[in-house]
Formats: structure tokens, C-alpha cells, sequence
């Protein structure tokens, strides 16, 4: 089952802040629901565990993403990613992602991923997985801007940023992302945009009546 999601948010730091965030693994899982870093095999290359925990089923993905493009320039990255569940499944795919630097010491984030997954959670269904996916993203989004917005904001106030020192310790077991207020969450915004639907037309049919 392919998933395919494209999300843009905006950060406040500047573009080379944002970039060397996102070319720091070490950095960016601690964004990621559900991630840990288990490896460094080299500048471009790191090994990784996600768990996601549907109801009383816990599934570990345990694989590999690589990076295979970077531009340092262009601020772009494409990176490709695959995974294998503890149970069976498999998760295989791509991911690039863009800045551009926009006034007032902002910058956008663009992200498209493609993401084939197999096994027991996709029994849940394509959309709830793909809602469940973005809302996912979206969660990564915001922590990273927390974190960049912060560390910016303490530069700016004249605080030293000091190097992260966690990396060196053995890498914290990740917490499973739970899926299911997630997938509560998609439900009600399906039947919400079902029922703004089913309205509207009801609507248009209904319509000013001439008169008899």
C-alpha cells in the first residue's frame, strides 16, 4: 500500500539553521514520534527503530535511511528509507525535502514522501493510514519549530548554544506512537467533511421554490 504525503510548513530561524537541523539525524529523531536513532554508519547512511502501537498491537519497524542527494547550495536533500516489522511487514521509501529562505529570518520547509508499507497495521485501512500519516507529520512539524524557534531565540538573546551531549549516551528505547486517538481523530475529520458534503448538496437541491 503506497502512501503518498506532501506538506509545507514555516519556520522562525534562519535558512542555514534550519538546514543544518535537518542534515543532523541526532537532531531531527528526537522530533520524530515513535523514533530512535540506533546507529551512525556514516555521513550519509543510519539505522533506525519506530514503534506504533494500534490498541493492544505494537509494531517495531527496525531498518535503514540513507541519504542520496544532498545540495547544500539548493538547501535540498532526498533521502531513501527501508524498514522491516518485527512481524512480517516491510516499509520502503523516499523522502525529499526543500527550503527557501523567506523575509524576516524565516524559512519554509517543504517535505514530499512516498511510503510503501505492508503488514498488520495496514489493516486499518489506506485513508485512516494516510490521515494518520500526515497527522504524524504535522506533529514532527511542530516540535522541530519549537526547537528551532527556541534555539533561535536564545542565540538572539545572546545565550551559547551548547552541543547536545545525549548523543553520547546509548539511545533511549522510543516510545510507540499510539495510533488510535490518532485514528479517532481522522474518523471525526472524515465524518466532518462527509457531513459539510452531504449538506452542502442538500442545499443546492433544496434551493429557492418558486412560487405556486
Amino acid at each position: 500500500m503506497a502512501i503518498e504525503i506532501r506538506e509545507t510548513f514555516e519556520v522562525q530561524a534562519p535558512i542555514e539553521t534550519v538546514w543544518s537541523f535537518v542534515m543532523d539525524p541526532q537532531r531531527v529523531v528526537t522530533c520524530m514520534p515513535g523514533a530512535a536513532l540506533d546507529q551512525v554508519v556514516d555521513a550519509q547512511t543510519f539505522l533506525g527503530t519506530v514503534k506504533v502501537k494500534v490498541g493492544a498491537i505494537t509494531a517495531t519497524y527496525k531498518g535503514r535511511v540513507q541519504f542520496t542527494q544532498i545540495d547544500a547550495d539548493a538547501h535540498r536533500v532526498q533521502m531513501v528509507a527501508d524498514g522491516r516489522e518485527t512481524g512480517g511487514g516491510m516499509a520502503k521509501g523516499t523522502m525529499a525535502a526543500s527550503l527557501r529562505a523567506l523575509s524576516f529570518g524565516r524559512t519554509e520547509v517543504v517535505t514530499e514522501a512516498s511510503v510503501d508499507l505492508t503488514g498488520r497495521l495496514m489493516q486499518v485501512g489506506r485513508g485512516m493510514i494516510q490521515g494518520v500519516a500526515r497527522q504524524l507529520f504535522q506533529q514532527f512539524a511542530e516540535s522541530a519549530r519549537r526547537r528551532l524557534e527556541a534555539a533561535t531565540a536564545a542565540a538572539a538573546a545572546g545565550a551559547v548554544d551548547q552541543p547536545a551531549t545525549a548523543s553520547a549516551a546509548p539511545p533511549a528505547e522510543p516510545e510507540a506512537i499510539r495510533v488510535v486517538p490518532l485514528l479517532l481523530r481522522t474518523f471525526w475529520s472524515a465524518i466532518l467533511r462527509l457531513w459539510r458534503r452531504l449538506r452542502g448538496a442538500g442545499d443546492a437541491q433544496s434551493g429557492p421554490h418558486a412560487p405556486s
